[in-house]
């Protein structure tokens, strides 16, 4: 009998937590969608120049033709930002993703869509929004069902990622520039925010992110999201708490 193979040789293969943002598209002017992803470029480059996007077209009446969705899949790249896959749609939506050469990411349907597959209720078309895509399928919905929280001591450095599974975060240093620090439940930092930090990771939109010294680059709730110059300076550096209102982020100070 032939041995069993050691896939683990040549490499070893793991399904690890990634940040990638999502971007649900609401309408095919392909111009315009190009438009406004240059602009987030252009004002966040260290967050969106080449970063992965899951194109996720479920904000339209139906699957796109092959044609616009790869016109959309180009321009898109062409805009400074890597498509990488589609959120899982329809059976429609499976076979434009072979067509297109993407795989189809099924989790990233969670964020929009309750469990059970019913449609939720979306407020009125607003321009298509790059949001921080869910890590699991699973929504939390509400911080009495979390687990205890996850405590980090040590600083989370330029290039770490610290992610709390259906728990808070409570961070006692730093979280540095290009870090990020993620949690299905609220965040808590005693430290400066330099980075990113991304709450209710699951859905869950009555999280809150509070931190002693903000100077964050994004800060996100339920996939709401507001990067350094969308932030009030007379904000940074002092301590805030952040919560979402109306799909809105606010960010008010704690003194």
């Amino acid at each position: 009998m032939a041995a069993n193979p050691n896939y683990e040789q040549a490499g070893e293969l793991k399904i690890g937590q990634v940040g990638i943002a999502n971007l649900r598209v609401r309408t095919l002017d392909v111009e315009k969608l190009a438009e406004e992803m240059r602009d987030r470029v252009a004002r966040a480059p260290k967050l969106f120049s080449r970063a992965a996007v899951i194109v996720d077209f479920g904000g339209l009446p139906g699957t796109p033709a092959l044609a616009d969705a790869r016109a959309l899949v180009d321009a898109l790249r062409d805009a400074g930002v890597i498509p990488v896959a589609l959120a899982y749609g329809s059976s429609d939506n499976e076979q434009l993703a072979v067509q297109l050469g993407l795989p189809l990411l099924a989790k990233f349907r969670a964020q929009y869509e309750p469990v059970g597959g019913a449609s939720a209720t979306t407020a009125p078309a607003q321009p298509a929004a790059v949001e921080p895509a869910p890590a699991k399928p699973v929504p939390a919905t509400s911080a009495s069902n979390a687990n205890p929280g996850f405590v980090q001591v040590l600083p989370v450095r330029s290039g770490q990622q610290v992610y709390a599974d259906n728990r808070d975060l409570t961070v006692l240093a730093a979280v540095g520039a290009g870090a990020e620090v993620i949690a299905d439940g609220s965040i808590h930092i005693y430290g400066a925010l330099r980075g990113r930090a991304l709450a209710g990771a699951q859905g869950f939109e009555q999280a809150r992110i509070f931190c002693r010294e903000f100077r964050a680059e994004l800060v996100a709730i339920a996939g709401h999201y507001k990067v350094l110059d969308e932030i009030p300076r007379e904000l940074h550096g002092k301590p805030v708490q952040i919560s979402l209102h109306d799909n809105e982020l606010r960010i008010d100070a704690l003194e």
